[in-house]
């Protein structure tokens, strides 16, 4: 049903001139969800209430109630057909809802609370729909979503999840709101966040890795009253720059069950490194930031080593942001393994003296999915340096791709080794007294795989052609003289 719902969702924002591509239908789709999230979300509180024989006080002002101006009923249950619809629907809502929606951030008491984030919300985006009779169609056909049970709000936020992923797919700059989701729980099992650490994103995109980590972490034992209200509002964190990927990393926790996500819409890489005190600091990291953006030279100012490299500066950021004996898994381009400028040199100079980078998986190709590029995923302990590095490379019998891509089934012997650094076909241990001290080079290099002979010089291929030319002359020489011999 649900899946039906998005399809059919899509088919009419395709039709609308305000709508060009998945990241606008996912954008819209998103903020129509929202409000009938939150109305529904609103009943429950006060049904509660009621039960308790407590009163409860409505977010949202009778006006802009979901039933009253997207689904008023007729007492049969259907929709009434006197609700909102054409030019008086859009001027509703874009003249009247968004700006009140708009203004729940300043009164809100802080920004862990849901006001806050339906004031960001509606300050970051806009009604893109141009007809009110497509917007219409849209809201009756969400209208009939259910947020009610735990099943319904899980299948929700699976659907949304694919539509994500289709939105990753589609190309422009979608990718990058997406990791693909088995790579992201390989890394949380890893990693192995606790019920009472913090969990930080401060590249969050679609907050792939923070609710992965919920997940993890709620199956963990059963959970106490005081352990899911930590979960909820004192576990995790992150930071994004770009206004959709804020939107939907929202949407996303929402929808998996954080109610009120403490995620902040900042540039994460305009902190000044030097301001991270002790209390800002989390003792997991789990991200992907984004790998071939440039940054600007203020920006670049709030790091101890200059670089235009966004995934870099991040990385600096990751290191300094994490506790003492705080873990982490980031993904991040191969290059910077063996990169000679001297960013990446002092970089990993100070990853290696500072953190113990104790495993590294190398990835194939075609994981990230139109991006073109060869990523690795370092997991470190901060606050002991690195004596030895444990390497994995996942060798896949198959390209990856579109309709082929990676699976948890993939990555399950690296689980398995990672957890005792065992030797095999397809990993090694390097110990870290053996690098050289000027490059501190850690490229991937199997020793269980045959090298391949080194290419030769162009100087060499022409001298042995020269040679070969030579006999050549020699040859015919010597084929003239017998020929010329036996004539005589």
């Amino acid at each position: 049903m649900f899946e039906q719902v998005f399809k059919n969702i899509d088919d009419i924002l395709h039709k609308d001139a305000g709508c060009s591509s998945e990241l606008d239908y996912i954008e819209q789709t998103s903020w129509i969800l929202f409000l009938k999230y939150l109305d529904d979300l609103e009943k429950e509180k006060e049904n509660a209430a009621l039960l308790a024989g407590k009163e409860y006080q409505r977010i949202i002002e009778p006006e802009y109630k979901w039933s009253t101006w997207a689904a008023p009923k007729l007492p049969n249950g259907k929709i009434d057909h006197n609700a909102l619809t054409g030019d008086d629907l859009l001027d509703f809502v874009n003249n009247k809802l968004f700006p009140y929606l708009k203004k729940f951030k300043e009164k809100a008491q802080s920004p862990d609370t849901i006001e806050y984030k339906i004031g960001e919300i509606f300050s970051e985006l806009k009604n893109r729909l141009q007809s009110g009779y497509n917007l219409r169609e849209v809201i009756n056909l969400v209208d009939g979503l259910s947020f009610s049970t735990s099943s319904e709000k899980h299948e929700m936020s699976h659907l949304y999840e694919t539509k994500i992923k289709n939105m990753g797919n589609a190309g422009r700059n979608g990718g990058e709101y997406y990791t693909p989701r088995p790579l992201i729980r390989t890394i949380v099992k890893v990693v192995d966040p606790k019920i009472g650490e913090t969990v930080y994103d401060g590249a969050v995109g679609s907050a792939g890795f923070l609710v992965e980590a919920y997940e993890y972490m709620r199956q963990q034992k059963k959970l106490s009253t005081k352990d899911w209200e930590r979960l909820q509002k004192k576990t995790f964190y992150g930071k994004e720059k770009k206004s959709l990927a804020y939107i939907i990393g929202i949407m996303n926790m929402i929808l998996h069950g954080i109610e009120a996500p403490n995620i902040v819409h900042t540039n994460t890489l305009a902190e000044n490194l030097a301001d991270i005190q002790e209390k800002d600091r989390y003792d997991v990291v789990l991200a992907n930031p984004p790998f071939g953006g440039k940054e600007r030279k203020e920006i670049q100012q709030n790091f101890p080593i200059k670089t235009g490299e966004t995934a870099y500066l991040f990385l600096q950021h990751f290191i300094k942001i994490l506790k003492a004996g705080g873990r982490a898994g980031i993904v991040i381009k191969n290059t910077f393994l063996s990169n000679t400028d001297n960013a990446s040199v002092s970089l990993r100079k100070h990853l290696l003296d500072t953190c113990n980078l104790h495993t590294v998986l190398d990835l194939p190709s075609g994981v990230f999915q139109g991006a073109g590029v060869k990523t690795v995923v370092l997991f470190f302990e901060k606050g002991k340096p690195t004596r030895q590095t444990w390497f994995y490379q996942l060798n896949l019998d198959r390209n990856l791709g579109k309709t082929n891509p990676l699976t948890e089934k993939d990555l399950a012997e690296f689980i398995e080794l990672q957890k005792t650094k065992a030797n095999s076909k397809n990993s090694w241990t390097v110990n870290i007294a053996d690098i050289d001290p000027d490059t501190y080079d850690l490229s991937v290099k199997n020793p269980n795989t045959p090298e391949e002979p080194p290419l030769r010089s162009p100087a060499d291929i022409i001298a042995e052609m020269e040679e070969l030319d030579k006999e050549t002359q020699q040859l015919l020489t010597e084929l003239k003289t017998i020929i010329g011999d036996e004539k005589a």
